[in-house]
């Protein structure tokens, strides 16, 4: 089958033939292209890869091979050249295996060559493209032609039937709920000298010594250090839940001297930043106008690593009679990628509830750059915040629409752009695409059924008989990083966990862990009106940008990742199919290296073909590397993706067997578990910080 891939990639990379559908993009003029920098010899080479995966009847093929072999300049070159030659041996492996394997997607293959043969050039544009989806993302098909077809029917999938509603809901949120966020800090930004940085000279001096170390980890828009106050998520997040719980008490919704309780994660690209991280973010809110109702409580990995060494081993050597070592806890952390952090914000709310504060009901996660927009919610939505966390559907039972039971124990709320609140909250974040695609997405195009999926589940009103909000209403499984929880009780019982190898779409990942386990399913309750208004783009849009290329190689990450991580699932990977698709499921490939390292490269020649020359070269650079690790890591049976999972699933077992030990032992006043009781307290107390504000700053 090979020969059809050929073909395929023949008339999507021109062909020369003018009788024949116009192709996505035209490589010639790039690997024609002079090599005398590194930016030009990344074009060379990334274009010398699509073309070689053409087959030899392109007419440049021969070109293009020996461009991959032929010596290089540099180090950094010949490392790309090599990734590439990689690359094209596990595409034509995988698409050999997948057709052997599957019948269907091979017919689809060789249904796809002879339509992209025997097509002319007027074609419709959009035929074509769900021509090539249908090899490539199946999970896009029917979308461009039937948009308000499929949204119902995906309502009517995600359906829900109550059958016992929480006899104790959330009654005080303020309280009961455990607010958390992460903090992803970064080195200032390129444009600002040290000279110009608002910080402690101890501070600037730590931060220059950082400079010098290689950066570990690429987040989506991390927190530049020195950003000045108006553009920096930690003021703004904070301010807005600050903000939030005073309305809340003069709503009448918690008591008149009620505080709210925020536990921050901080994630670093480097190292050295641990160090840093408390004092800067503490010295940032005494500038500000610091906060009145909330208490803060910061967590670097360090902090973590003492409640693991300090806490965690000796109540499992004592209570447990095990003798773990560190490495058998270490998913238990804040740096690293977003799966690390996520599942730390989540798990530490059990530790808060066993150790800290017993009336802790649930924990809810933010991003700090949303706010609850209090006012506005009332008036659309006929309740608050924090009165939508009342919802009796938070902790309910019932059953979906295949009759599965299921346990609502999570929340999930929406998104609405500020650019957008004035309509209306009920303004999807993410709408159907309308524009022209870009080359990439000829053959993968995630954000038709993003937007699909948001309209269907984020924007479903309980407004209606087949949604009620009392007798039936949706599950969710499209849901965002911020703005959604999970009951302590349901997170004492199933243990969900996000694997720390997940970089991207973290809060999607957590429900897989969720899935094939006895029992009533986990799932997420939609809560029609819990809305946050998500600022990102009106404030932050220089690490937005800073952060293009990072977000880019990530989101390709996602489709190894997620596809590899469906495989070692407990549940099998057709229904993980099943319940994920259309969005989260996307990335869950047939072929996910050739969808992952084609859909890359068509990125970067995209670059290229603009004359972004630098933000090629640091696409193909960065991205050649990442995936190279990210194949090699996610590849074969009894791959290191799986050992990794199955020590993670291990340590998160341990970690909630320790948590119910110690219940018990504090409950029965068991003199040790006391004393780890008090060290937990002195721990978590150094982790708060000082909210109070000088008002030096606006």
């Amino acid at each position: 089958m090979q020969n059809y891939f050929q073909a395929v990639c023949r008339h999507l990379f021109n062909t020369g033939n003018k009788n024949c559908v116009p192709p996505i993009i035209d490589l010639a003029d790039q690997l024609t292209k002079s090599s005398d920098s590194d930016a030009a010899a990344a074009h060379q080479l990334n274009a010398a890869f699509l073309i070689s995966l053409a087959g030899a009847e392109h007419p440049l093929f021969e070109k293009a091979v020996a461009r991959l072999n032929s010596p290089t300049e540099t180090a950094d070159q010949d490392k790309i050249a090599r990734f590439y030659l990689a690359a094209k041996d596990s595409i034509e492996a995988e698409i050999d295996q997948t057709c052997r394997q599957d019948p269907d997607f091979a017919n689809r293959l060789k249904e796809l060559s002879l339509f992209l043969e025997n097509s002319r050039p007027q074609k419709d544009i959009s035929k074509v493209a769900e021509s090539t989806w249908s090899v490539f993302f199946p999970e896009g098909l029917g979308f461009t032609f039937q948009a308000m077809e499929r949204i119902h029917q995906l309502r009517k999938k995600r359906a829900v039937t109550i059958t016992r509603p929480n006899p104790e809901p959330i009654a005080d949120a303020a309280r009961e709920i455990l607010f958390t966020s992460n903090i992803l800090l970064t080195l200032p930004s390129k444009a600002k000298s040290y000279e110009q940085l608002n910080l402690s000279d101890a501070i600037k001096q730590k931060i220059l010594q950082v400079s010098q170390e290689p950066q570990r980890y690429w987040y989506d828009h991390p927190i530049h250090i020195g950003v000045k106050p108006q553009n920096n998520e930690i003021l703004h997040g904070l301010r807005g839940l600050d903000e939030a719980q005073r309305f809340e008490r003069e709503r009448g919704t918690t008591a008149p001297n009620s505080r709210m309780t925020c536990i921050l994660s901080v994630s670093v690209t480097h190292s050295g930043l641990h160090d840093v991280a408390r004092p800067y973010i503490e010295a940032e809110l005494r500038r500000s106008d610091g906060l009145k109702n909330i208490d803060v409580y910061v967590f670097t990995e360090d902090d973590t690593q003492r409640i693991v060494t300090e806490i965690l081993i000796p109540a499992a050597g004592y209570l447990l009679k095990q003798r773990p070592d560190p490495k058998d806890l270490k998913m238990f952390g804040v740096d690293g990628e977003y799966g690390r952090h996520y599942s730390f914000l989540k798990a530490v709310a059990g530790l808060w509830h066993v150790f800290i504060q017993p009336h802790v009901k649930a924990t809810f996660k933010i991003d700090l750059d949303q706010a609850f927009p209090q006012e506005i919610l009332v008036e659309q939505t006929g309740a608050s915040a924090f009165e939508h966390f009342m919802t009796r559907l938070w902790g309910a039972r019932g059953t979906d629409s295949a009759d599965r039971p299921l346990e609502l124990g999570m929340i999930a709320g929406a998104l609405v752009n500020e650019k957008d609140i004035d309509h209306s909250v009920y303004t999807p974040d993410v709408r159907l695409p309308e524009r022209p695609l870009s080359p990439a997405e000829f053959l993968f195009f995630s954000p038709l059924p993003q937007a699909i999926s948001t309209e269907a589940e984020m924007m479903t009103r309980y407004n209606t008989d087949l949604f009620d909000g009392r007798r039936n209403c949706i599950q969710r499984v499209h849901v965002t990083g911020g703005t959604n929880g999970i009951l302590i009780d349901s997170l004492l019982r199933h243990r969900p966990f996000t694997p720390s190898f997940i970089g991207r779409a973290e809060d999607q990942a957590y429900l897989l862990s969720a899935f094939g386990c006895s029992g009533d399913n986990l799932a997420y309750v939609h809560e029609d009106g819990l809305i946050m208004r998500h600022d990102k783009e009106a404030f932050a849009q220089e690490a937005i940008d800073s952060a293009e290329i990072g977000r880019t190689v990530g989101d390709n990450l996602r489709i190894l990742y997620f596809s590899a991580y469906a495989d070692v699932s407990p549940a099998p990977k057709a229904s993980i199919k099943d319940i994920l698709d259309p969005f989260t499921g996307c990335f869950i490939s047939k072929i996910p290296v050739t969808v992952a390292v084609m859909r890359f490269a068509l990125q970067a020649a995209t670059l290229f073909q603009e004359n972004k020359m630098d933000k090629g070269l640091e696409l193909v650079a960065n991205g050649s590397q990442r995936l190279a690790q990210a194949i090699e890591f996610t590849q074969g049976d009894g791959s290191r993706l799986q050992k990794q999972y199955e020590a993670e699933r291990r340590g998160w077992i341990l970690y909630y067997d320790v948590l119910d030990a110690m219940a018990q032992a504090i409950q029965s006043n068991d003199a040790f578990a006391l004393h780890l009781l008090n060290r937990a307290s002195a721990i978590i107390d150094d982790c708060r910080i000082s909210t109070q504000g000088t008002g030096l700053s606006a």
